[in-house]
């Protein structure tokens, strides 16, 4: 299980330049990856590119794009310059996100989310492939193609539910999962991810897993914090849907918080339940929690940034 840190969310830390120096810092400190969340603050696919040009080895991912909001012609464009500009390290994770924020925020219509990617993904992965796209569905009518002189990145989808998570193994790399425990991965997704991708003809899937964490003595604090500032995600209907699964009453329940201990028999059961890539999501329960944490995580990597 590769182990990569998440970055960029509304909040803290989210400046270019900043940005420049976290991947940098993960990229020294032996980190397979960083992802990126693309939320309200800064374009994920630009800034990666841009953390891509003064990085040497990490993959960089986004965690993820949202898809209404931006036609697949335009999504492959940026995501092969993001690709030529990281030098083949670029991953695009690519979300339907939620009605909440497509339609209330966006005005946009969330319709048929799996005909919506089923569509899109006919288009895009075609385009990022290289090849002559004529499409006409009911969603969108596209006859083009793209000259890009770069590989293809990595295609990850966010696929919770059956219809998405056969779509995913079918068409895409893999997943990229956000609130979704280490039960659910192993009985749920793993399973039906890797049965649609054999049946496919494709090679087993990846399953990035986003988990929120924590090296803290101090676990009813960080349990706290993580309940006041990850409430949100406990409501949103996709997540909820994996925290029921799970059995769990919301994030708090989620987060790997405490000791090294604790930690680690969290990061084996993710491991052991299918999670090829792990995103860490560093809580900042107190003033010393990020790097004290990225000391924790950096402890047990190996040589190639896997879970040791």
């Amino acid at each position: 299980m590769r182990i990569g840190i998440m970055s960029g969310d509304s909040g803290r830390n989210n400046t270019l330049d900043a940005l420049v120096a976290r991947g940098q810092e993960v990229e020294r400190r032996g980190f397979a990856a960083m992802w990126m969340a693309n939320i309200f603050a800064l374009d994920a696919i630009l800034t990666l590119a841009i953390v891509g040009r003064e990085t040497k080895r990490i993959e960089l991912g986004t965690a993820v794009v949202p898809t209404y909001p931006r036609h697949p012609f335009a999504m492959a464009q940026e995501a092969m310059s993001a690709n030529m500009a990281a030098g083949g390290r670029f991953a695009l994770g690519i979300g339907l996100s939620h009605k909440l924020v497509i339609e209330d925020m966006l005005g946009l219509s969330y319709e048929k989310p799996a005909r919506h990617m089923r569509e899109y993904l006919d288009v895009l992965a075609p385009l990022m492939r290289g090849e002559q796209v004529k499409f006409s569905g009911e969603v969108y009518r596209v006859a083009t193609n793209l000259s890009v002189d770069s590989p293809p990145p990595a295609l990850l989808v966010a696929a919770m539910g059956d219809a998405m998570l056969k779509l995913t193994g079918e068409r895409a790399d893999g997943t990229v999962l956000w609130m979704t425990g280490a039960k659910t991965i192993q009985d749920h997704v793993a399973p039906k991810l890797a049965a649609a991708a054999r049946a496919a003809g494709r090679p087993a899937p990846r399953i990035a897993a986003g988990i929120p964490i924590a090296a803290t003595n101090d676990v009813d604090g960080a349990r706290a914090w993580t309940a006041k500032n990850l409430v949100m995600y406990g409501h949103l209907p996709s997540y909820r849907a994996m925290l029921d699964r799970e059995g769990l009453a919301g994030p708090a329940d989620l987060a790997l918080v405490g000791d090294e201990k604790a930690l680690d028999a969290g990061l084996a059961r993710l491991r052991d339940a299918g999670v090829t890539d792990f995103i860490g999501a560093i809580l900042p329960v107190d003033a010393g929690a990020d790097q004290r944490t990225l000391d924790y995580l950096q402890s047990r990597l190996t040589r190639d940034g896997s879970l040791r």
